[in-house]
Parts: C-alpha cells; structure tokens; sequence
C-alpha cells in the first residue's frame, strides 16, 4: 500500500502536471495570436503531452489503492514579451518539474516505496529530454536574434512536431 505521505504528493503532482497542460495550452494561444502557428502547433502538443503526465499519475494513484484528490487550478499566465521570453519560460518550468520530480523520486526512496521509485523513473528520464528540448529552442532564437526569415523557418520546422514527440 502507498503511504498517505506519498499519495498526497503524487496527488499534487498530478494537479501540478494538469496546470502545466494549461500553462502549454495558453503558450500555444500566445504563439497564434503573434502569427507563429508551428510554435503554437509545438505547444499544443507539448499541452497534451502534460496531460499524458497527469493521467499516467492517476492511473499509478489508482493502481496502488490510493484516493485520488482533483484541486483548483490557477491561471497560467497569458503574456510572453516575445518568442524568446515564451520559451525561456516554458525551459524555466521544466526545470521546476525536473526538481519536483526528484523530491518525489527522494520521498519514494526514504519511504522503501521500490514500485513508486520505478514508476517515477520514468518521468526522471522524460524531464531530461522536456528540458533539453526547450533548451534547444531557446538556443536557437537567441542566436536567430532579430532575423525574422530564420525566425519564420524555425517556426515551421517546430510545426513538424506531432502530440507523440
């Protein structure tokens, strides 16, 4: 049986992995809206791929006996300053989940809960390609600089992305 301990925080996890869908799903409203439908396409697809994440927590929650607590979800943000600004800040989150990630992993541990360690290795393994895959576009736009033919490239190559990647 999971702890009471180890449900509530994979509990908020899974409501954490819910806002972060929106926060993608807002993203993705933001890249329409300034006229870059492959970004929007990529972020859109990265919304359902944060959706997966939830439910995959759920279905683990559900699995192991533990009650299952859905909780508000605040707004994500609606405004980015540019392309730019919008993905440093979806890298930046990446980087907060990759730490969340490892506090569960750490409790999981502590708690001798060896199913709940395996099942969180996946998402330890799936937080270092988010991260690199936002740090990569990152790095892309900042050497694109203000170059608005490589910027319309960029953005048609991140349209290529499918829900699956």
């Amino acid at each position: 049986m999971i702890s009471k301990k180890m449900t509530n925080a994979l509990n908020l996890q899974m409501n954490r992995e819910f806002f972060n869908a929106r926060l993608y799903l807002s993203m993705a409203a933001y890249f329409e809206s300034i006229n870059m439908p492959g970004a929007a396409g990529w972020m859109m697809a990265q919304a359902q791929e944060e959706t997966g994440h939830a439910m995959r927590l759920y279905a683990h929650l559900r699995e192991r006996g533990a009650r299952i607590l859905l909780t508000a979800i605040d707004a994500p943000p609606t405004k980015w300053a540019s392309p730019l600004a919008a993905f440093e800040a979806a890298y930046e989150h990446e980087c907060k989940v990759s730490r969340e990630f490892d506090e569960h992993m750490a409790l999981a541990q502590s708690e001798k809960d060896y199913a709940t360690t395996i099942f969180l290795q996946w998402f330890v393994t799936e937080q270092v390609e988010e991260e690199a895959s936002a740090d990569e576009i990152v790095q892309r736009i900042k050497m694109i600089g203000d170059h608005k033919g490589s910027l319309f490239m960029l953005d048609r190559a991140l349209g290529e992305r499918k829900a699956d990647d």
